[in-house]
């Protein structure tokens, strides 16, 4: 019988990637609402990892299933990191993405090439049935664009520009993103340490 977990998330574009990723585990991968548990958690700390665990320690409190949440964003180092752990706040709550991405793009014109380093960070809280806690982050490296381009992916993807692949993050394809995305390294680095622990 598989392991069920829960994933703290109500964003079906990243419950996706999760689910994409982890397909090769034995897992039920399940959402909050699928699994019945609804809890809103305030992301009051500083770091993503931090943020993870709030959320992860939320949901851990009302079942005994297996549970991971991670807190991402992108830091621009032109802009002092920002987004950063405000990604998903960024200019407000119900902004879309095309405005956000949009407004970067904007504070960024004057930045030249070679100052337009970014990059995405993705922290994974586990908390284990018997309510261990695990907290692993991972990172991809690449530049802002100059320009939205992309239908791959979600956020801010039409921005970030991978000069290895000379596309955005929202133009590879969903296979190859999966392989390097800072959510992948985060959730690979997450398995490898709880390899023992959910044999």
């Amino acid at each position: 019988m598989k392991k069920k977990l829960i994933v703290a998330t109500g964003n079906e574009g990243k419950l996706h990637e999760i689910r994409q990723i982890l397909k090769e585990f034995d897992f039920d991968v399940v959402s909050m609402r699928e699994a019945g548990v609804f809890t809103e958690v305030e992301e009051s700390s500083s770091t993503f990892e931090e943020n993870a665990l709030l959320k992860c320690r939320a949901i851990a409190q009302k079942t005994d299933a297996f549970v991971i949440s991670d807190d991402s964003g992108l830091e621009v180092d032109a802009l002092n990191g920002e987004p950063g752990i405000y990604s998903s706040r960024y200019m407000g709550e119900d902004v879309s993405y095309d405005i956000k991405n949009a407004n970067i793009l904007e504070r960024m014109k004057d930045v030249p090439k070679g100052e337009r380093s970014a990059r995405f960070v993705c922290a994974v809280a586990a908390i284990l049935p018997d309510k261990r806690e695990f907290v692993v982050r991972g990172t991809m490296e690449g530049e802002i664009g100059y320009e939205i381009k992309g239908e791959h992916g979600f956020g801010y993807d039409p921005i970030f520009y991978l000069p290895e692949y000379g596309m955005t993050s929202a133009e590879i394809l969903p296979d190859e993103k999966n392989r390097i995305s800072h959510r992948s390294k985060a959730l690979h680095a997450m398995r490898e340490k709880l390899a023992g622990e959910i044999a």
